[in-house]
């Protein structure tokens, strides 16, 4: 089978996978997808037939990414535990709606799948994700991997060390194979560089630990945010839609409010085990401005303590540079011909692509939140959804052109954020305006680097 047969199989392959994957979560929730917060399922944001053409004399010579792991279990089943004990407890005191009864076997059925695959670990569909992803960028860049392939480059590929994160590099680089079966013998065994990929727990970052344990100002902003009375006020009416109403009153506000989190937090996670599940949701058990609610409370704790954080601070992101180094680093080696790889594949966490999506100024991460007007979808563009969904992902496509005016080869990088054309902050001046290329050494310009 020739390379063009192959990616088209393999991309039918995926297309198939993914309705399968979708499953009744998706046909039920796609309304409320806004309210899954960070662990919304990854979809493209652009259409790959709308990219912008490639400047005429350039040709792709290298591409790199930073990605998210996708989709995933829930790290434990705290939540569903929690949720089961409630629920035990208003059966044995007949103190449960008929929508209430419903909801058990529900919960049940995902932390057994989530169980089945381990807790934390990658799931079906995120490893379908991982491997659409790596199919659209194949088909993006067709020339450049035929060439990987022919002069037989390396294939670097990076992750945390975190079992859901080499589970993505393999689903990634499984992708790249069944659309250009000639690159398996390029394509190295992921290595783990926890100071690349999982900074946020490494000592170099004791600042930004302890920023997390006990900084007042954090602690501060989100205790306001849950004080909210709307939070009570959710709660309360989840509550009530589940238990008897002489049940929900034996109930503190405090009870009550933790177990529409745990719920909520169970809500979230579901669409992510949609195969394992064969589709089970829980949307009906949260309405959808309750799930709204409870999702911008979860988006505000990413901001406060992964995104872009307080005006005039940086611990939540400047720890990211060792990221961004190493993009420029790749790509400098390779236009300076001191780099043989043909791709750099990184695979990590939000917290390493919400810290680095700040420091890049990226659509949404831009705004910082003043400590007297806490951060709130009203005032302030950052959503979970959008800046790190499940296999959100960062990608800088390198061209080179045959010679520049001094005889030298020029070299451009586009950006694709989550695979939409994004352009760099606004300091950095593209080649034409409203262009998504930009010289390398103009880039190298803007961030300081040269």
């Amino acid at each position: 089978m020739n390379r063009t047969a192959a990616l088209a199989a393999a991309l039918t392959t995926a297309l198939a996978a993914t309705l399968a994957t979708a499953g009744t979560a998706d046909a039920q929730g796609q309304a409320r997808s806004d309210s899954y917060g960070t662990k919304t399922p990854y979809a493209p944001q652009q259409d790959p037939g709308r990219y912008q053409p490639v400047p005429a004399g350039y040709t792709p010579v290298f591409t790199e990414n930073v990605a998210r792991h996708g989709s995933r279990a829930m790290s434990d089943s705290e939540d569903g535990d929690a949720v089961l004990a409630l629920l035990a407890r208003a059966e044995q005191a007949d103190g449960l709606t008929g929508l209430g009864a419903q909801l058990a076997p529900q919960v049940r059925t995902l932390l057994a799948a989530a169980a089945s695959i381990g807790y934390g670990n990658l799931s079906a569909r995120g490893a379908d994700e991982q491997r659409q992803t790596a199919l659209r960028t194949e088909r993006r860049l067709p020339g450049l991997f035929d060439a990987i392939a022919a002069r037989h480059e390396p294939i670097v590929v990076e992750t945390s060390g975190v079992t859901r994160a080499t589970a993505s590099a393999n689903a990634f680089t499984a992708g790249l194979v069944a659309g250009e079966p000639a690159l398996a013998g390029v394509i190295a065994a992921p290595v783990t560089d926890k100071n690349l990929l999982y900074f946020h727990k490494q000592p170099q970052n004791a600042d930004y630990q302890a920023y997390l344990a006990h900084d007042p100002q954090l602690a501060a902003a989100l205790a306001a945010v849950d004080a909210d009375p709307r939070t009570a006020e959710a709660a309360r009416h989840t509550v009530r839609r589940l238990f008897t109403a002489a049940f929900a009153d034996t109930l503190t506000t405090e009870q009550q409010t933790a177990f529409a989190r745990a719920l909520y937090a169970l809500y979230s996670a579901a669409p992510d085990l949609a195969v394992e599940t064969h589709g089970t949701d829980l949307d009906r058990f949260l309405t959808p401005p309750d799930a709204q609610w409870f999702g911008y409370l979860d988006d505000a704790e990413e901001f406060y303590q992964k995104g872009p954080g307080f005006t005039g601070r940086t611990v939540t992101y400047k720890m990211a540079g060792v990221l961004l180094d190493d993009l420029f680093a790749q790509a400098e080696h390779r236009a300076d011909g001191t780099g043989t790889a043909g791709a750099v594949l990184r695979f990590t966490h939000a917290e390493e692509i919400e810290p680095l999506a700040a420091l890049l100024g990226l659509p949404g991460s831009t705004r910082q939140a003043d400590p007297a007007e806490p951060y709130s979808y009203a005032n302030n563009p950052w959503r979970g959804a959008q800046v790190s969904p499940m296999a959100a992902n960062i990608q800088w496509d390198v061209y080179r052109s045959a010679t520049d005016g001094k005889g030298e080869p020029s070299h451009l990088v586009r950006m694709l954020y989550n695979e939409r054309e994004t352009a760099f902050k606004a300091d950095c001046h593209p080649i034409a305006e409203g262009s998504s290329f930009y010289d390398l050494d103009e880039l190298e310009r803007c961030f300081g680097r040269s």
